[in-house]
């Protein structure tokens, strides 16, 4: 069970964007709305894109397919690369900063990143476990504070902190040439397949539009692409 509890961040460009700067990203690369995962609403999203960012509502459907899908792996196994970067989630309503740590944190030779709380945070928690980095990001002030103030920004009202909120965000990024899914409510990342430049945003797409057809009566999805302005 989560230990703390912040505000949930807005899956809008704008507000993801001043947040990744204020915690010290730079370079050509920011994100950008998803309007479908139909090709000619893809060809819309600036090339090339390295990481999407897919928001769901957790629904009974989604958490029976996570207990199957985590039961087969755990019995069948799976490959991931030994430079992947993944944490678990440990603070309730932190997920969307814990996605764009797993887009930046595994995207590192393509994003500029200077010095400022992510960077700090990065090199800090390179050796250390799942559930250890995501102890060291609820310590950490600066990633705290940077993550309240982005939160209370956006379209709508923020939420109480406490308050029970059903949308989860998660990243799909690649690494070594397969597309990985990280969220941190799951154990391990989950390794969709082979992928590559040309193809990485098709194939990301695919896996987002696999959970809207889990729960096909909701239109709380939206997704948001890393890309190269």
């Amino acid at each position: 069970m989560p230990n703390a509890h912040w505000l949930p961040l807005e899956s809008n460009p704008d507000v993801i964007n001043k947040f990744l700067k204020d915690i010290g990203v730079r370079g050509d690369y920011q994100f950008f709305d998803i309007f479908g995962t139909d090709p000619d609403l893809l060809v819309m999203v600036p090339s090339p894109c390295i990481a999407v960012m897919l928001l769901f509502p957790i629904s009974q459907a989604h958490e029976t397919h996570s207990a199957e899908e985590n039961a087969r792996i755990q019995k069948e196994g799976q490959v991931v690369s030994p430079s992947v970067y993944f944490m678990k989630q440990t603070i309730g309503n932190a997920c969307g900063t814990i996605g764009l740590i797993h887009a930046i944190a595994n995207n590192r030779d393509k994003v500029e990143l200077v010095d400022g709380f992510l960077k700090s945070f990065l090199d800090s928690s390179s050796e250390k476990s799942a559930d250890e980095r995501c102890t060291d990001l609820e310590e950490s002030k600066g990633m705290t504070a940077a993550h309240e103030e982005s939160a209370k920004e956006g379209q709508t009202a923020a939420p109480s902190i406490e308050d029970s909120v059903n949308l989860h965000f998660i990243c799909l990024t690649a690494k070594d040439g397969h597309l990985y899914e990280f969220d941190g409510r799951k154990e391990f990342p989950i390794n969709h397949g082979e992928t590559t430049d040309a193809t990485f945003l098709t194939d990301a797409t695919k896996v987002c539009k696999d959970f809207m057809v889990r729960n096909p009566d909701s239109m709380e999805f939206n997704m948001v692409a890393l890309a190269k302005a």
